[in-house]
């Protein structure tokens, strides 16, 4: 698969189907209620971005998994954007009270949280990908470390500076919507 064989990779994937239906339905569970994706469909468009790309260099099974996880996350955002754009106010923002990564409501605003995750990775690469992979691909502290490469201690202190600075971002970005709307 690595070398852009892609019967190695259809393969890959059809082996690992149960997980990528694992994610998929985590990553439903943290939409709205009235959410039209099903997970069927989820994993099938993922599978499709995956098998599409001409080269991937996949180092293990946890990376592979969360690449997968995060094109999940691009579609589930695609699709919110898509939505958002079919409305003329863009969808209702949440407080900080209501926006707890990790613990996400139906009704997070996965724009703002997307947005928020591209602002740290730009300042704090690490710290974002801890968050991908902690958040969206439901690792573990161990997997983390292993799939970031650093200690633990650093994978936890980077988590709650991520937490910190996205609960900020995203309540900055509400406040300031609601001004802006009165």
């Amino acid at each position: 698969m690595q070398r852009g064989d892609r019967q190695a990779g259809e393969k890959a994937c059809t082996l690992v189907y149960d997980e990528l239906n694992r994610i998929a339905a985590r990553e439903l569970r943290r939409e709205r209620p009235s959410h039209t994706l099903v997970t069927t469909a989820l994993v099938h468009e993922a599978y499709l971005r995956l098998a599409g790309s001409e080269s991937l260099a996949i180092q293990n099974r946890g990376h592979f998994f969360a690449i997968a996880s995060q094109q999940m996350r691009r579609i589930l955002v695609d699709y919110a954007r898509a939505r958002s754009a079919q409305k003329r106010d863009g969808g209702v923002p949440i407080g900080l009270d209501e926006a707890h990564i990790g613990i996400a409501p139906p009704d997070v605003d996965l724009l703002a949280l997307h947005e928020a995750l591209l602002e740290l990775e730009r300042i704090e690469p690490r710290a974002a990908r801890v968050v991908e992979l902690r958040y969206f691909g439901g690792y573990t502290d161990k997997e983390v470390v292993e799939a970031v490469g650093t200690s633990l201690a650093t994978v936890r202190r980077d988590w709650e500076f991520a937490r910190c600075w996205l609960f900020d971002r995203i309540d900055s970005r509400n406040q300031h919507s609601q001004a802006t709307k009165t």
